[in-house]
């Protein structure tokens, strides 16, 4: 009788190469952000836009190779969804507040916008 080989594929050597083509990819879209910006190839303006592209594609590496965003379940990618909705809400809502705060106290000098808050202390 033949003894049975079991393959487990959590050891297999497909996946630590998905982590080395993850990790290189990450370095080369690190490099190429770096070098763009540092040699000012492009105006100020387009250069925003590249990086932030290159960031798009580093996100999507580092989802797909690290993560294993898309692979297998598709609870990974909903608990994923719903943690970038709950960022989102923080970050907006953070903006939000600020702006609302920076325009009501604009309309106070500096001296009455002390007197303000001295006055308020402790609410």
């Amino acid at each position: 009788m033949k003894p049975i080989i079991r393959i487990d594929p959590r050891n297999s050597e497909s996946r630590y190469i998905s982590y080395v083509v993850g990790f290189v990819l990450s370095i080369l879209t690190t490099l190429a952000a770096y070098l763009i910006v540092v040699k000012h190839l492009w105006p100020m303006q387009t250069l925003v836009y590249i990086v932030l592209g290159v960031a798009v594609v580093q996100l999507v590496v580092q989802l797909v190779f690290f993560l294993h965003i898309g692979r297998g379940s598709k609870w990974k990618f909903i608990t994923f969804a719903f943690a970038v909705l709950v960022v989102l809400i923080v970050v907006v809502g953070s903006i939000w507040i600020m702006n609302h705060l920076n325009y009501s106290m604009m309309r106070m000098s500096p001296d009455q916008m002390k007197l303000y808050m001295h006055q308020n202390e402790g609410i």
